[in-house]
């Protein structure tokens, strides 16, 4: 039997979530809540025959027995208030705001802590780009002085509540990046090309390191990066690990699977796969 799960936020990202879902061999959205009925999300998802609501978390609170599983693609904001209702109810949530209520979760590097927690917050899909990088190398060059990373996505791919969480974004991700690499002086930059054709999500990476091994990076990132592209099929190094002027440099270019956004939404794709690999592994669990 599949796990049930319920997917709040009808917007790009919940939709996304939803055309992923049902292809998964362990999950079965049974409930799609939002707040308009007529949105493009609510009529895709009514046109797969897939139970929905307009009365966001509501629903779940006059049905618990929906679901066994959250996914909460509102804001940052509003998870604040979701997290608090879904603990009552006793749901695991997955948490695609930045809101940092939950376990900063990677799938690619703490999927075994992540199955002990009741809410994940999934960080940013830059973070999910490139924190997993930037974690492998750490674990090699201890000294690591400063991390930046700067990614570009398409204009189209972010929608309202991508742009209203822009400053929640670069904190959540800059929190996780500190934690995952043990590196205090970080910066995050995203930056919205609307550049036509769009562009695919790209996330480079600057890293500060004294005689670094390069041989040991270069060994270290292709692994991670393949392990990522297990979940994400579109994850591509672009530019493999180099050594200029005391900065380590790498870049990764995400594509998607063209799922509701068009292939070039990479960062819609890395952190639903990202989600969808969590939920699965909670499904797999379970039975």
């Amino acid at each position: 039997m599949k796990l049930k799960v319920a997917i709040l936020g009808t917007g790009n990202i919940g939709t996304d979530l939803l055309m992923k879902i049902k292809r998964s061999e362990y999950l079965e959205c049974t409930l799609f809540a939002g707040r308009n009925i007529n949105s493009k999300g609510m009529l895709k998802a009514m046109s797969l025959g897939v139970p929905l609501s307009d009365k966001g978390i509501q629903s779940i609170i006059d049905h618990p027995e929906c679901c066994d599983l959250v996914f909460d693609a509102t804001s940052a904001a509003s998870h604040t208030m979701h997290a608090e209702v879904l603990k009552k109810l006793s749901k695991i949530v997955i948490d695609l705001t930045p809101a940092k209520l939950g376990l900063l979760t990677i799938p690619s590097v703490n999927l075994s802590e992540a199955l002990k927690y009741d809410n994940l917050n999934m960080i940013t899909c830059g973070g999910q780009a490139s924190i997993p990088i930037a974690h492998a190398i750490s674990q090699t060059e201890k000294n690591i002085e400063y991390i930046e990373l700067v990614s570009t996505i398409a204009s189209k791919s972010a929608g309202p509540g991508t742009r209203a969480n822009i400053d929640e974004y670069i904190e959540t991700t800059e929190k996780a990046l500190s934690h995952f690499t043990g590196c205090k002086n970080v910066k995050v930059i995203l930056n919205l090309n609307p550049a036509q054709p769009s562009i695919d999500m790209n996330t480079t990476i600057y890293l500060k390191i004294q005689n670094p091994n390069m041989d040991l990076i270069r060994a270290e990132v292709a692994k991670m990066a393949a392990t990522i592209r297990s979940y994400v099929p579109g994850y591509i190094l672009a530019l493999e690990p180099v050594y200029d002027n005391g900065l380590v440099i790498l870049s990764i270019k995400v594509q998607g699977l063209g799922d509701y956004l068009p292939k070039y939404a990479g960062n819609l794709d890395i952190i639903n796969s990202a989600a969808i690999a969590i939920a699965e592994e909670f499904a797999k669990n379970r039975k």
